[in-house]
């Protein structure tokens, strides 16, 4: 029997976090499951919560918010470096993940030895593709079509739309760049080959850049719609926008400079930083013009 850890990231969201975990704990898994929940320095009594009403999960109480990589990776040492599991689902707190889902997961990799990574397909409350799910990565090209707004324009264009892969039939089975980090299942013996998240990224990127080293060591990472799982998405990250959106904008300067610019000309590298940081002022600027409750990530 595959042994499956999930780790859940939880950031001041008591309410989501507790119908994540009642999801998960709905139906019984062909896998031996097991739950590990790390609170990120909440202040609304979300450990509490979890100590209360779901004593089962292993909790991991973090005295300070040091960002998604941070608190994954304090899971993730004792899962990986312990060997307490075959196979790690990374899970955000605003997912509901139905009945079968956790097993239809682990079964994919079971069947394909050459993936590391799979992802589901995630619906949006409205009912759409959560487009994080599938992407390739953000090389000055495809940050160029995205940044520009090409993508936006021709959403069909296997030139333009490359990012988040849009000219692609969302039930269609494909193997993808990367997968995002709200929901991802790895091997456990493919972290401890490539190693943990990187911390440079406080939140967004970690998990583009953890699949751009999974795939440098030969690994595939698999896009899987035969899974779905629900996304409320930014429901934390809407709480702090402002923080939000550096940090996003962050993210997109340190993936670069890790990935790209060593192998870009000088001048372009310029051109690229000076892009992240006017689309930085811009999304900063809209945002302070927005009410309070439609204020979200850029």
């Amino acid at each position: 029997m595959p042994r499956l850890a999930v780790v859940i990231l939880s950031y001041n969201r008591a309410d989501l976090l507790a119908d994540c975990l009642v999801s998960l704990y709905a139906a019984p898994t062909r896998c031996a499951l097991e739950v590990w929940v790390v609170d990120n320095a909440s202040s609304d009594g979300s450990a509490a919560l979890v100590r209360d009403q779901f004593p089962q999960a292993r909790l991991i109480v973090s005295p300070i918010n040091g960002g998604f990589s941070y608190g994954n990776n304090l899971a993730l040492r004792e899962i990986v470096g312990a060997g307490l599991a075959d196979y790690v689902l990374l899970l955000n707190n605003d997912t509901v993940v139905p009945a079968g889902s956790l097993d239809g997961l682990v079964d994919y990799l079971e069947a394909h030895p050459a993936v590391g990574v799979v992802g589901p397909k995630l619906l949006l409350p409205d009912g759409s593709l959560d487009l994080a799910c599938r992407r390739s990565f953000p090389t000055p090209e495809v940050s160029f079509y995205r940044m520009t707004g090409l993508a936006a324009l021709f959403p069909r264009s296997p030139r333009f739309a490359r990012y988040n892969l849009t000219y692609l039939d969302p039930d269609r089975e494909t193997e993808v760049d990367a997968v995002v980090g709200a929901c991802m299942l790895l091997r456990a013996s493919v972290i401890a080959e490539v190693g943990l998240l990187d911390e440079q990224f406080f939140m967004y990127g970690e998990d583009l850049d953890w699949c751009y080293r999974i795939k440098q060591y030969g690994w595939r990472v698999l896009y899987y719609p035969g899974v779905v799982v629900h996304h409320y998405k930014r429901a934390s990250s809407t709480r702090r926008a402002i923080p939000s959106i550096k940090a996003f904008y962050d993210a997109m300067r340190i993936f670069h400079r890790k990935h790209y610019a060593a192998t870009t000309l000088p001048p372009l590298n310029a051109l690229i930083e000076l892009g992240i940081t006017a689309k930085e002022l811009l999304a900063l600027g809209r945002n302070l013009l927005l009410p309070p409750a439609a204020r979200r990530v850029g």
